[in-house]
């Protein structure tokens, strides 16, 4: 599973890396996880509100801080 973290730097979009990467640990999910930062990438997606949330080449979320659990639910 390749995870695609879209963000510009901000506080929200650290915070959903971090909380990506905790949910991967609680559920041992195993996966490729990338953050995009390059505004061209994020655009391409149609993302124009980060932080963004790509799994597999999917938009899953847009414009949120999701928690832990709140991926873990969006994962397949």
């Amino acid at each position: 599973m390749k995870i695609e973290i879209l963000e510009s730097g901000c506080v929200s979009c650290r915070s959903l890396e971090h909380n990506v990467r905790e949910a991967l640990a609680k559920s041992g999910k195993e996966a490729d996880v990338e953050v995009v930062e390059d505004l061209q990438r994020i655009m391409a997606y149609g993302v124009m509100r980060t932080p963004g949330l790509v799994v597999d080449g999917q938009v899953l979320s847009v414009g949120k801080n999701l928690t832990p659990d709140e991926v873990l639910e969006l994962l397949p």
